[in-house]
């Protein structure tokens, strides 16, 4: 058996985060979407909600292919909600301060943001949500 090299195995991982972010930015946005062009609601408020949104499709797919994690549930779940709580207020943060002080239009401000939020939540999931099991 041939050992992968660490800096194979953490590019891998990222890799796989990547397109588990993929798969749920395709949900926050359309909820972002959505909410704004369809019902009229402010973009912070929209892109809140769709955050949520794709942070459900995002704790399942990780947990499994992402990161493999032996992290019981009962662990995992409030570690991850914790991380997401943190990428939620940088979302409020980052959207309200682009789209309300800056007046960006938000589309682009939402991709400026995702791209932030991306790196605090690998790291963050990486080193601690998803991190081993603690030795019994």
């Amino acid at each position: 058996m041939t050992a992968i090299h660490p800096f194979h195995r953490i590019t891998r991982q990222f890799s796989t985060f990547f397109g588990v972010g993929v798969a749920a930015t395709a949900v926050h946005y359309s909820v972002l979407i959505g909410l704004v062009e369809i019902g009229g609601a402010h973009p912070v408020a929209a892109t809140l909600a769709g955050y949520v949104a794709g942070g459900f499709l995002s704790y399942m797919l990780n947990r499994r292919h992402t990161y493999d994690s032996s992290r019981p549930h009962r662990e995992a779940t409030w570690r991850f909600a914790l991380v997401a709580f943190v990428g939620f207020l940088l979302t409020w943060l980052f959207m309200n301060a682009f789209t309300v002080w800056l007046g960006a239009p938000y589309l682009p401000a939402q991709v400026v943001t995702t791209g932030i939020v991306m790196f605090w939540s690998f790291t963050a999931h990486k080193m601690w949500t998803f991190a081993g099991a603690r030795a019994s």
